[in-house]
């Protein structure tokens, strides 16, 4: 089992168990902005590898996926949920971005399996980011000839993880391989030690919030883990149409069945103050989360193997 997997698990242990353990709110800010900019960095170094005319094409595709998917979640939750408007779309906004840090647990997974996948996905990491937010704040709002879609893409860009991983990809691609050297040891060589960390406090929220999914009955439990299948095979769909490899799909898999909690929740909650978060992370964090760590992404590699031939 990978050791960051056992440190969220701890948390989760500490959180049922009602330990007295919890994070100073400003380390816990400190090490989100340190992954959300490293995994930036990391994106923009492997895209300054690629000519920029070679990852347009895939580019498209990928950020075609990430409006699927938050299209396909609303009807769900809307109509067979019976969720009001603005609760469904902040959901469908969370399930059609992306968690970083399941980016990060599914590439040291492929790393402990001795599998390499294409530096690209890491850019599609960023790239997924984003749309499904703008998505989620025009279903909700409703989409007719005189919304104002520059303020809702300003609040989505500028917010704190969008920026960073947009500044930290840009940043990348300017310095490029030979630039990010100097920074390795930081960003690199700590990388995985403040992922456990940040995956401890993970453990300790996800546990806090699985009372709320018992407050609002079974339905958000069922998509909270049926999403991400279906999620993961669009996403497996999409890597199979562009030639990705066994690690290249698995990673898209998990990042297509992956839901958002960091940059999802704070752009939601200033876009659609009338949507209950705690619907949306006791479904993200509380569920889909764990439930990717622990099950989602050896099923996906599985599915990935299958699907490649292997």
């Amino acid at each position: 089992m990978e050791p960051v997997v056992v440190f969220f698990l701890l948390g989760v242990a500490g959180g049922l168990l009602r330990s007295d353990l919890k994070f100073p709110p400003a380390f816990y800010e400190a090490i989100s902005i340190y992954l959300l900019l490293a995994i930036g960095l990391k994106g923009g170094v492997e895209l300054a590898r690629h000519p920029l005319a070679s990852v347009i094409v895939p580019s498209l595709v990928v950020l075609a996926l990430g409006v699927a998917i938050p299209l396909a979640a609303y009807p769900i939750l809307r109509y067979a949920g019976g969720l009001k408007r603005a609760d469904a779309a902040s959901i469908a906004a969370h399930y059609g971005s992306v968690s970083v840090v399941t980016f990060a647990v599914a590439s040291a997974f492929l790393v402990r399996q001795n599998v390499s996948h294409e530096g690209l996905l890491t850019v599609f990491l960023v790239l997924l980011e984003a749309p499904a937010i703008l998505i989620g704040v025009m279903l909700a709002r409703g989409v007719g000839a005189g919304t104002a879609f520059g303020p809702v893409a300003r609040e989505v860009v500028l917010g704190k993880s969008v920026f960073l991983l947009l500044g930290g990809l840009v940043v990348g691609w300017v310095i490029g391989p030979e630039g990010i050297a100097p920074l390795g040891p930081l960003f690199i060589d700590l990388f995985k030690g403040v992922l456990a960390l940040f995956l401890l406090e993970m453990g300790l929220v996800a546990a806090r919030q699985s009372a709320a999914l018992r407050r609002f009955g079974p339905f958000l439990l069922v998509f909270a883990i049926v999403m991400p299948l279906l999620s993961a095979a669009l996403g497996l769909t999409a890597g199979h149409l562009l030639g990705l490899s066994i690690g290249g799909l698995t990673l898209l898999a998990t990042l297509a069945a992956s839901a958002s909690y960091i940059a999802a929740p704070a752009a939601m909650r200033i876009a659609v103050p009338d949507a209950n978060p705690a619907l949306s992370l006791g479904a993200s964090l509380g569920i889909t989360f764990p439930f990717n760590l622990i099950v989602g992404i050896p099923l996906y590699y599985q599915a990935a193997i299958r699907v490649n031939g292997g």
